[in-house]
């Protein structure tokens, strides 16, 4: 009995002892992503999946890391972004990758691809270095069953919408996004889109919004944001939470609170945002919507129209008053292809350049060629730094960089693309204190997983994706400026997506080991 009790404790042992993953992260500060303090220990991977954490004594792997003074957290989720065209261009994602993140979410600012099932298929033929999530947007559903027409939709238009949706959802659409101050979306009233949310809603998909104004009628949009989530009875995620122009600056007294009530009544409403002080989007958010019904050619027919010119510059004019401003100074153009000389430019200096007047007339009139020629993308500079902090404390928050997938050194784009996630671990966490590190990354992963339902991503824990990021809390930076955007984070030593090592010492490898992340309606 006692030489059969001795080889089971040496076969227990044996077994023990011949524990082996793909790769250990040994002697890291663990933050685990439920917002905890962190712990010392180490992490096994082996499968794609997290198979042990702790004092791993007896784990061997044929990669082991050495995290001693650094962070192992779970990988980035960027719950806000715009991949659509950029992937085939850049598959490795160097961006968001060298920024912390492993998952994005796409199909933001009711922009996405109609057929998201082709789409998916897509990604995972062509591999991509990060997760792809994605909705189903609200602009690109109504303009195939209705173009750019300015006007409410039939019974059969609706239908149709109704059943892109639908079928969005079917494929793995996490929910349904809006962008109702872009073009055709900004011509649809509430009840188109409650109706259409409600189809995202039978299949436990969120709604998401760029909403309808971000600066004067900010509480308004608010209000109606949650009221559609409220009417469709599903979550809600109001888009890059901010206050835009000079004249709303400080209103977040007046905003925040909306978000506040809601959840006390019991209304699942979150928010993200980008922690800078300027956004970006296009140049025709500066026109009246009016004037950007249907296709190009049509745009450029009203605006050679004497009436229809003289008050898109009358509205432009206005516009730029209540922002206390005496030129267009604040809008910076990010990519103009006609002229790419254009590129960091702002509209006051393109005017110039173009030989015309120092006025703020001439400056509009600039505006509407840029129009006439395809129009731009842009950054705007109109925020205040104390609101974007003021807004960063706020516990249901999540941070996103409302960017594409770089391709490196092409365009003048806003920096968040490069820096959203160091800049906050690295301004805002380490040197100005606004919130504390293990708070900022639940806000990277925890938080987003839960809300957006991404079942085994977002925590350290055995069993779950290998989505994993290791840092240095004190050499994290973002490098990436409005003045020289093309410049990758520094700090993240080793990123893991699916178990699979994509950056080891700093740079990245080459490996392209993303999947698709698919929504709870997937068939």
């Amino acid at each position: 009995m006692k030489k059969l009790l001795a080889l089971l404790l040496i076969g227990s042992t044996h077994l023990h002892a011949q524990q082996t993953a793909d790769v250990i992260i040994r002697n890291g500060r663990i933050i685990d992503g439920t917002g905890n303090s962190w712990f010392y220990g180490d992490v096994a991977v082996k499968d794609g999946k997290i198979k042990a954490i702790g004092k791993l004594t007896a784990w061997h792997a044929t990669k082991e890391i050495d995290a001693r003074k650094m962070i192992v957290a779970p990988g980035f989720i960027d719950v806000h972004t715009h991949i659509e065209g950029d992937e085939v261009l850049q598959p490795t994602a160097d961006n968001f990758i060298l920024d912390g993140v492993t998952s994005v979410i796409t199909g933001n600012c009711g922009a996405s691809r109609v057929n998201l099932g082709k789409y998916f298929a897509f990604i995972d033929s062509l591999r991509v270095s990060v997760n792809v999530a994605s909705f189903i947007g609200h602009n690109d559903v109504r303009r195939a069953a209705m173009g750019r027409a300015n006007r409410e939709p039939s019974q059969a238009e609706l239908d149709h919408m109704k059943q892109i949706v639908d079928k969005a959802m079917e494929d793995g659409a996490v929910g349904f996004s809006t962008g109702l101050i872009y073009i055709p979306g900004t011509y649809s009233k509430t009840d188109e889109v409650v109706a259409l949310a409600k189809e995202a809603a039978k299949y436990n998909g969120i709604y998401t919004s760029h909403i309808r104004d971000e600066a004067d009628s900010v509480t308004q949009a608010i209000e109606e944001a949650i009221n559609i989530g409220r009417q469709a009875n599903m979550p809600v995620e109001i888009s890059h939470f901010k206050l835009s122009g000079q004249q709303n600056w400080g209103r977040w007294k007046e905003t925040l609170p909306l978000v506040m009530k809601a959840r006390e009544e019991g209304y699942d409403v979150t928010i993200d945002q980008y922690p800078y002080t300027a956004s970006s989007t296009s140049l025709s958010t500066l026109l009246p919507d009016a004037v950007l019904a249907d296709s190009q050619d049509s745009v450029v027919a009203r605006l050679n129209r004497p009436d229809v010119h003289a008050k898109v510059v009358n509205h432009m004019l206005r516009n730029l008053k209540r922002r206390k401003l005496k030129h267009f100074s604040y809008p910076v153009v990010a990519f103009y292809k006609a002229d790419t000389t254009f590129n960091g430019k702002s509209i006051e200096q393109v005017n110039l350049m173009m030989g015309r007047k120092h006025t703020v007339k001439q400056e509009a009139e600039t505006i509407i060629d840029m129009m006439k020629k395809g129009g731009a993308s842009m950054v705007f500079h109109g925020m205040s730094e104390d609101d974007v902090k003021a807004i960063m404390k706020y516990p249901f928050n999540m941070f996103a960089s409302d960017a594409s997938i770089r391709v490196y050194k092409q365009g003048s784009p806003h920096p968040r693309g490069y820096g959203t996630n160091a800049r906050v671990l690295g301004k805002y966490v380490r040197e100005e204190k606004v919130i504390g590190l293990e708070e900022a990354i639940r806000r990277m992963t925890s938080l987003p997983a839960q809300k957006f339902q991404l079942r085994d991503r977002g925590l350290l824990r055995e069993g779950f994706a290998a989505d994993i990021v290791v840092f240095d809390e004190n050499k994290v930076a973002d490098k990436s400026t409005y003045e020289n955007p093309h410049q990758y984070s520094t700090g993240f030593e080793y990123v893991l997506v699916n178990g699979k090592l994509t950056v080891e010492d700093g740079v990245h490898n080459k490996t392209r080991n993303g999947v698709i992340l698919y929504g709870p309606g997937k068939k």
